[in-house]
């Protein structure tokens, strides 16, 4: 696993103290799990975009008439 080093300002160091304490081990976890969380949504910001730039016209899109069932 990587490591990195940031600054935070006091007081959003006050604020992740408070929802993630370092003494219980859950602050790098926290962080970790908001990272991605933030990557995920601009990505998917960045598909929309994507999609709203050019959209699929309807010989492109899927035919689902012959999809299968899911099963899990």
């Amino acid at each position: 696993m990587k490591s990195i080093l940031i600054q935070l300002d006091d007081q959003t160091y006050r604020l992740l103290e408070r929802v993630a304490p370092a003494a219980k081990r859950r602050r790098a976890q926290f962080v970790r799990k908001a990272l991605l969380k933030a990557v995920m949504e601009a990505e998917e910001t960045r598909t929309r975009a994507a999609y709203r730039a050019k959209p699929d016209s309807e010989r492109e899109a899927d035919d689902w008439s012959t999809a299968e069932e899911f099963r899990a």
